[in-house]
């Protein structure tokens, strides 16, 4: 039986759709899309020095069964209170950096039981002007739980995960806290 359904103005015609031209990418779902119960919850947790890529985050957290992929990507900007910056240097304690972000994404499955993958890539050593540090991403059904829990994935990492950041400017540097860093306001 021929279903007339068009996709990106593309009507198949009859002999088309019998012939199998459409019909294995457009009539029949696939393996995979029918056995979204293989899709289990993941979380990808990268640290390393190499150049983070938006596109490679996002088609980690990508799923069948969800309408929503929202992503943070920290850039390097030029410039921090009338300085000019040359490049950020960042330093992890990755073993437990890499537990903290752990405990994040099940703190975020708590918060938000319909989150389906999270990804959370962050860079160290040198990052120069425009380049990401840190990308976030997250899945869901719908966009809003996606929206919050990248939100919250952030501004967590920053306060709780060992990593430190260094600003070079010109003439100078600076190593920063994160103002959100529960160890910031700690006595000295």
């Amino acid at each position: 039986m021929y279903l007339g359904i068009s996709f990106c103005g593309l009507q198949p015609t009859s002999s088309d759709a019998w012939s199998g031209k459409y019909r294995s990418s457009f009539l029949f779902p696939s393996r995979e899309a029918m056995n979204e119960s293989e899709d289990e919850p993941k979380d990808f947790i990268k640290l390393n020095c190499e150049k983070l890529s938006a596109d490679e985050v996002s088609e980690l957290v990508i799923s069948p069964c969800c309408g929503a992929v929202s992503l943070f990507i920290g850039t390097t900007r030029n410039n921090f209170e009338g300085k000019k910056v040359i490049h950020l240097e960042y330093e992890a304690y990755s073993s437990m950096a890499e537990a903290e972000i752990k405990k994040i994404c099940r703190d975020v499955r708590q918060k938000w039981p319909s989150i389906k993958h999270i990804a959370v890539h962050h860079r160290l050593g040198l990052v120069p002007v425009t380049e990401a540090s840190v990308i976030v991403a997250v899945s869901s059904p719908h966009r809003v739980a996606s929206l919050e829990a990248v939100q919250y994935c952030i501004n967590t990492l920053k306060a709780t995960v060992p990593i430190w950041k260094k600003e070079i400017y010109e003439q100078e540097y600076s190593w920063k806290e994160n103002k959100e860093c529960f160890w910031a306001d700690v006595e000295q």
